[in-house]
């Protein structure tokens, strides 16, 4: 801009920027310094006590071709988002459609589903932890009701990661929520144009339903799809990465690289492996949108 018209501008927009100066402060202070700081972190060797040494992409190095931990974390956090978002979308999808059915109560059943996405990840991981105890755990002990011997759950390598995959369904009410909004939004007439027309309801499903409701699919799949690389709380209180690393997830393992062994420049370059690997997922997905989302036009 031209100087005359700089003046202009802050004229105009000088008491709008003055009430978002506190914002704009914390948005520079708290997030792009941070940004911008893990970024030459991630060149240098750095444990906190002692200044940065520049070492150059070295510890891009290391991470690629000499951590074999490295890759078997990114494998197991791949392995959790290959199973939890698909399982995800399809429970929230079909809970939703439960949901939206007029009948008495329903209002009950609906905050009884939203309500434990709301409760503290570590109070929830705690209270898992006693569930899926091999040995007193609440679901171990009603199978041998039945005369089922249950699995070790958390403790054998096998099942460890498909436990949490399956606890993961336990806070679905947040995305489940967003679906029945969706489902609201999608006209009433549409419907009734297709039930003079006479169709089932399974066809207004497959037809109206679905179709319309991909766009809040999509969304809360990325989201859901970023939520599965960042994944984090769950395996540090219940597992700690056992067992044999089976829930080593990339998060994990970058919490334990910077804070166990106090190598912040090697754990930002895995933040920034991290990040390019959600914008080229993400990217991904919304690149296929063309091909399956329908929006109302």
């Amino acid at each position: 801009m031209k100087r005359g018209t700089w003046a202009e501008y802050w004229r105009k927009n000088r008491v709008g920027l003055a009430f978002i100066s506190p914002w704009l402060a914390g948005l520079a202070l708290f997030v792009v310094w941070p940004f911008l700081s893990s970024l030459y972190l991630s060149f240098t060797k750095y444990d906190i006590v002692h200044t940065p040494r520049w070492v150059g992409p070295t510890n891009y190095q290391v991470l690629l071709t000499e951590d074999p931990l490295f890759w078997k974390s990114l494998q197991v956090t791949l392995s959790y988002a290959a199973a939890a978002v698909p399982l995800g979308a399809v429970v929230g999808v079909g809970l939703a459609l439960l949901l939206n059915q007029r009948v008495r109560g329903m209002a009950f059943f609906r905050a009884a589903f939203y309500v434990p996405s709301v409760v503290p990840t570590v109070a929830t991981s705690v209270v898992f932890l006693w569930i899926l105890n091999p040995e007193i755990g609440l679901l171990n002990g009603l199978l041998k009701q039945i005369g089922i011997k249950g699995p070790a759950y958390l403790t054998d390598p096998n099942t460890a990661l498909p436990s949490l995959v399956a606890m993961s369904l336990w806070s679905i009410g947040g995305s489940m929520v967003v679906y029945l909004a969706g489902l609201k939004d999608i006209p009433v007439h549409l419907y009734e144009a297709a039930m003079i027309d006479g169709t089932s309801a399974f066809q207004r499903m497959r037809t109206i339903t679905l179709p319309l409701l991909t766009p809040v699919i999509l969304f809360n799949v990325v989201m859901s799809v970023i939520g599965s690389f960042q994944y984090f709380t769950e395996a540090y209180v219940m597992t700690q990465g056992g067992p044999e690393q089976s829930t080593t997830f990339f998060a994990l393992y970058l919490f334990q690289r910077a804070w166990q062994f106090l190598d912040l420049g090697y754990a930002s370059a895995m933040a920034w492996i991290l990040f390019v690997i959600v914008v080229a997922v993400t990217l991904a997905i919304l690149k296929t949108q063309s091909k399956w989302v329908h929006y109302r036009e």
